[in-house]
């Protein structure tokens, strides 16, 4: 019997075709243009003359299965049964028939679900799985997401801002987040402590030892035992030990702090994509509704709508305006914090296995 040969196993993204509006699917790649009619909703007509409306609605990010029922129940009765989310955990409803497009609002608004998130307005935050999901969290994304948009709701069904606002959220140092407006993240402020105890046991040390980026940590026997050590001169507190040996322990309920940066930007449009700064530090965890780190967020986001220029990003603006005005017109102090001038990496890099200058 002649050798078969062997099927590849589908482990990627499914086929997105059988799962498209059939409007959308028979004008791939065909589209000419498009509008949005009001906040949430977009237009967009093909060179066939086939037109789609999609209605967009803000969800809690994390959801119940009930939830999900009641969104697919609406996706159902109003939208054909197609729906969709998007990556800032937005839900989206395609509709062929502009006549549908008013009956589904009126649904997902009395079931509570925003419409909005479109062009120059607070568009969902986009974070990190957060408590619920993540082992290594300092604190917890998709609280301080929800938290955070009750309070933006308003921005976020209108389009009142200069240009459109991103916001990033991220439970840790080293494994998510990512560049944005407005970016939230935890700050570990002390050293990990460690368990001498478990490390043996649960640590693979020359991993823990590669693991760390600025070769802090080696090898010890503390109390006859091997574990490991940590050198808080050359320490960053970034918490990426922590993964590969939980006994390493960083997150602390008074020292694990929120940080804000501001003016990261991943698109090419008017200027080049640019990096995020540090412009609040010390800002206390505090679950469940994180009201310190809401409160600097409405500061800085209330400045820029009122300052920016028609179409300028947050980042344009600071660069137009100057660091020392942006702290000025925001109102936030100005710390040590702020002054970039760590250097640690060269002497330490030169020193350990990871990179050679």
């Amino acid at each position: 019997m002649s050798a078969q040969p062997r099927m590849p196993t589908e482990s990627g993204t499914p086929d997105h075709f059988q799962y498209m509006h059939p409007t959308l699917r028979r004008n791939y790649g065909q589209w000419s243009w498009h509008e949005r009619p009001r906040p949430g909703v977009l237009h967009h007509v093909s060179r066939t003359g086939d037109q789609v409306w999609t209605v967009r609605a803000g969800t809690q990010r994390q959801m119940d299965v009930h939830t999900i029922r009641k969104l697919c129940d609406i996706a159902d009765k109003y939208a054909d049964g197609y729906v969709r989310f998007t990556i800032r955990s937005n839900i989206e409803f395609m509709v062929a028939d502009e006549k549908k497009v008013k009956p589904l609002i009126e649904a997902l608004t009395k079931e509570g679900f925003p419409i909005g998130g479109t062009g120059n307005s607070v568009s969902m935050i986009s974070h990190t799985q957060g408590w619920l999901h993540c082992d290594i969290p300092g604190t917890d994304a998709s609280g301080v997401v929800k938290s955070l948009m009750d309070e933006l709701h308003q921005e976020f069904i209108n389009e009142d801002m200069p240009n459109r606002v991103k916001i990033t959220t991220s439970c840790c140092q080293i494994n998510c987040g990512g560049q944005g407006d407005i970016a939230i993240n935890v700050q570990h402020t002390k050293p990990p402590r460690i368990n001498h105890d478990l490390v043996a046991n649960l640590c693979e040390r020359p991993s823990v030892v590669a693991r760390c980026p600025v070769a802090a940590i080696r090898p010890a026997m503390v109390n006859g035992r091997p574990s490991l050590e940590v050198d808080e001169r050359k320490c960053i507190c970034c918490g990426a030990c922590y993964p590969p040996c939980p006994p390493m322990q960083i997150n602390d309920p008074e020292h694990s702090k929120i940080a804000i940066w501001v003016g990261g930007k991943n698109s090419n449009a008017r200027s080049k994509p640019s990096l995020h700064k540090l412009v609040a530090a010390g800002i206390p965890n505090n679950p469940p509704r994180w009201p310190e780190a809401a409160a600097v967020v409405k500061k800085i986001l209330a400045v820029y709508k009122q300052d920016a220029h028609a179409w300028e990003r947050m980042g344009e603006w600071v660069e137009r305006i100057g660091w020392p005005r942006f702290f000025e017109l925001t109102g936030l102090p100005f710390t040590k914090f702020h002054v970039d001038n760590w250097r640690g990496a060269r002497a330490s890099l030169n020193t350990s296995a990871h990179v050679r200058f």
